[in-house]
């Protein structure tokens, strides 16, 4: 349902039935760390013209990670991230897929 470098991945599945019988498949709620409670590896200062992904990849390793620097910095949206003409943003220490 969802590719192993997803926040959602290892979600449970769970399934509804609905009046007629039939079977819908989901993922289970997520719910957002408190991006304060999260390990700091760093800071870093970036600016409007900045992108989330390239961030990551630099500090993260792998841009598709940009979801854990969402964690971290309580940001449902990416484009949160960047709104700002400068912005401060925590960068988290990786968290392995395998932990969440």
């Amino acid at each position: 349902m969802f590719d192993p470098n997803s926040r959602y991945y290892r979600l449970e599945t769970a399934e509804y039935t609905t009046p007629d019988d039939r079977k819908i498949a989901y993922k289970r709620r997520r719910f957002l760390p408190q991006g304060e409670m999260l390990p700091l590896q760093l800071e870093v200062t970036v600016t409007r013209d900045d992108r989330l992904d390239l961030i990551t990849a630099q500090t993260l390793g792998e841009g598709e990670q940009f979801w854990q620097v969402c964690d971290a910095n309580n940001a449902m949206q990416p484009e949160d991230l960047l709104a700002e003409p400068i912005q401060v943003l925590r960068i988290p220490v990786p968290q392995p897929l395998s932990q969440m």
